[in-house]
């Protein structure tokens, strides 16, 4: 027979291994170590609270409901993040197919490259920069368009390659790698233009 599970100190692996033969307090153990994450990366492609956290529960489930197709061929977290950001993206495309102009319009048209989070007070240390910077990203990565800022989180933090950007965004390579130029020169732009606001 084997040992019992320790299941507050095992790792992720044996976790799964429990889950997929339907042990439920496994998988709740990977979801209070991993949610934060899952969470963090929803509300990085809505920018909405309420939203993120409604599509990162459904992300569980959908885990729990998927968990014998995971094959261990790549980290528990990999695995929850594919399906995060996929019912994400298919999300943001139903959102987009209900409004009649698209989200680059509207961003000109009703001045949303104007909109702003609320502005955070910074610690003026030098261990505060790199928090600093991320929050800049972040602040930056607000005024893109859906398409924009899809296309950045699943190239530079995810590390998909053209081909499954492309199929996950139902676009071609040709255009991934053009939202991908046009979408990193913006967020420089805005970048520096944050920087300057700051500095005056």
């Amino acid at each position: 027979m084997p040992a019992k599970l320790d299941i507050p100190n095992a790792e992720d692996g044996p976790l799964v291994r429990a889950a997929q033969k339907g042990n439920m307090q496994a998988y709740e153990e990977l979801i209070h170590r991993h949610r934060d994450k899952i969470y963090a990366r929803a509300f990085s492609m809505l920018r909405n609270e309420d939203e993120a956290m409604d599509l990162s529960q459904e992300a569980w489930v959908k885990g729990w409901q998927r968990l014998s197709q995971f094959q261990h061929n790549a980290s528990f977290t990999t695995w929850m993040t594919r399906i995060c950001i996929n019912l994400c993206l298919d999300f943001l495309r139903k959102k987009q197919r209900q409004q009649t102009d698209s989200l680059d319009q509207m961003d000109e048209e009703s001045g949303g490259v104007e909109r702003r989070m609320p502005v955070e007070e910074f610690n003026p240390t030098a261990t505060m920069e790199r928090t600093e910077l991320r929050e800049q990203i972040d602040k930056g990565m607000e005024k893109l368009s859906y398409e924009h800022r899809t296309v950045l989180i699943l190239h530079e933090f995810e590390r998909l390659e053209y081909k499954e950007i492309a199929k996950a965004m139902h676009c071609s390579i040709g255009t991934v790698m053009s939202r991908l130029f046009y979408a990193r020169r913006r967020l420089a732009n805005i970048l520096i233009s944050l920087k300057k606001e700051r500095q005056q």
